[in-house]
C-alpha cells in the first residue's frame, strides 16, 4: 500500500463502534466536574464503589482485577480526596465496607451530565431512523452491559 492511496475502509461491527465510541467519551474531560482528574486505577475503584456500595477491599481488588495492596493504595487516595470513607461490618469488626460519600456521589452526577450532554446535543443530528435505532438498543445495551459485568463478577447495577 502507497501512502497516497487510501486504504479500503475496516469493516466496523457493533462490538467495535461501542469500543470506539466509549473510547470517545471516555476521553473527553467533562467540563461539568468540579474535581481534579483521578488516575485510572482510582476512577475505576471509584466506579466500583459508586455502583455497588459497601463492598470490602478484598471484594474490590478481586473486581479489579488487582492485588490487594494495590487496591487498598488506589483507596487511600480516594479516601484522602473525600470520595469514599469505610464503614466497620456490623458483623466482623475487622472488615470494613467502602461506600461513597456525597461528594462523590454529587461529583458522579455532574461528570454523568457533562459526558450526556454533548452525546443528547449530537443525537439532534441525527436522522429520525438512526435515533430510533438507537432508542431501540437501549434495552440491549444494557442486557449486554449486566452480562459482561456478571461474568467479571461484578454482579447488577440496579
Amino acid at each position: 500500500m502507497s501512502l497516497d492511496t487510501d486504504p479500503a475502509p475496516r469493516p466496523r461491527d457493533v462490538a467495535m463502534v461501542l469500543r470506539d465510541l466509549a473510547w470517545t467519551i471516555h476521553r473527553r474531560v467533562p467540563e461539568g466536574a468540579t474535581a481534579e482528574p483521578l488516575p485510572t486505577t482510582e476512577l475505576a475503584l471509584l466506579k466500583h464503589v459508586l455502583d455497588s456500595p459497601g463492598l470490602t477491599v478484598g471484594e474490590l481488588a478481586r473486581r479489579l482485577g488487582l492485588r490487594q495492596p494495590n487496591t487498598s493504595a488506589a483507596l487511600r487516595t480516594l479516601l484522602e480526596r473525600g470520595l469514599v470513607v469505610r464503614e466497620p461490618s456490623p458483623e466482623d469488626r475487622r472488615t470494613f465496607h467502602i461506600v461513597p460519600t456525597q461528594e462523590a456521589l454529587a461529583e458522579d452526577e455532574a461528570i454523568a451530565a457533562a459526558w450526556s450532554g454533548p452525546l443528547r446535543a449530537a443525537q439532534q443530528h441525527l436522522t429520525a431512523e438512526q435515533a430510533a435505532a438507537l432508542e431501540n438498543a437501549h434495552d440491549a445495551l444494557a442486557a449486554l452491559d449486566e452480562l459482561i459485568r456478571s461474568e467479571q463478577g461484578e454482579g447488577s447495577r440496579r
